[in-house]
């Protein structure tokens, strides 16, 4: 039997545009809890901004590298994303890093078109499934919660995660989408949020929230505030309520067309 697994959630309030600033402060969060899985908000090291040519790092950059030296100090997995330049072109990629310091990453699928994403950002076309401590995790960004095909759980995952810096003024629809997923995934889904003001004058309430495969509130966050809370995942619930409830046997087929 495989363990249970301690997730921990890192609601931040993100210096806008400065990476340092967001590193040193995160830092200083991560050192009040442990855990196996330490899930940031989206663009944790800027805050949720348009100007990528000004912020870029490359992959092997600074925040990549904190996030392989926090993830050996804390002995966990780091999950988070950042404004990355390959190929002259911008990602919003999210790693998920290992306490070895190897990492997946994904490229955000669905750019937000309402602040204009898609204009400096490319599109990402896959989706991951991360295999860590006998879990199957699937991490995706933000304004992919808006689109249930694409994490809808084909490959047999048991967490769904997402980072986000999702606006206070739609938080009802964060909630409410985040409960969603878990009940037609029958997964636990983690969702991280940023709290505070970016840039744009945009509020960000967090509403960062675990929720069990039957749409159970596990964890719940107080709104404006920068804290870190951790949930023990139970491997033996996920496994007796896919049991009884064996929902996902009879979803429908379909194809993705990218």
């Amino acid at each position: 039997m495989r363990e249970d697994l301690r997730v921990v959630l890192v609601q931040a309030n993100l210096v806008w545009e400065d990476a340092q600033a967001n590193r040193e402060t995160i830092e200083n969060l991560l050192m009040t809890q442990e855990g196996d899985v330490f899930v940031l908000p989206e663009m944790f090291s800027t805050g949720f901004s348009m100007k990528p040519s000004k912020l870029a790092e490359k992959e092997n950059g600074p925040s990549l590298k904190w996030m392989k030296k926090m993830a050996e100090e804390k002995d966990a997995a780091i999950v988070g994303s950042l404004i990355i330049e390959e190929d002259s072109k911008y990602y919003n990629r999210l790693f998920f890093v290992y306490p070895d310091g190897s990492f997946k990453k994904y490229n955000k699928r669905h750019l937000f078109t309402l602040a204009g994403e898609e204009k400096y950002y490319a599109q990402g076309d896959e989706t991951i499934i991360v295999d860590y401590k006998e879990w199957k995790i699937k991490p995706l960004i933000c304004y992919d919660l808006r689109f249930p095909v694409w994490a809808r759980n084909t490959e047999g995952y048991d967490l769904l995660l997402f980072v986000a810096n999702w606006p206070e003024k739609r938080s009802h629809a964060w909630s409410t989408l985040l409960m969603a997923r878990a009940i037609e995934n029958q997964s636990y889904v983690v969702g991280v949020n940023r709290v505070g003001k970016d840039g744009s004058g945009i509020d960000h309430n967090g509403k960062s929230v675990v929720i069990g495969p039957l749409g159970e509130n596990l964890l719940n966050f107080k709104d404006h505030q920068e804290v870190v809370k951790s949930v023990l995942l139970s491997s033996e619930s996920l496994i007796q309520t896919r049991d009884r409830f064996r929902f996902l046997q009879d979803a429908d087929g379909f194809k993705i067309i990218k």
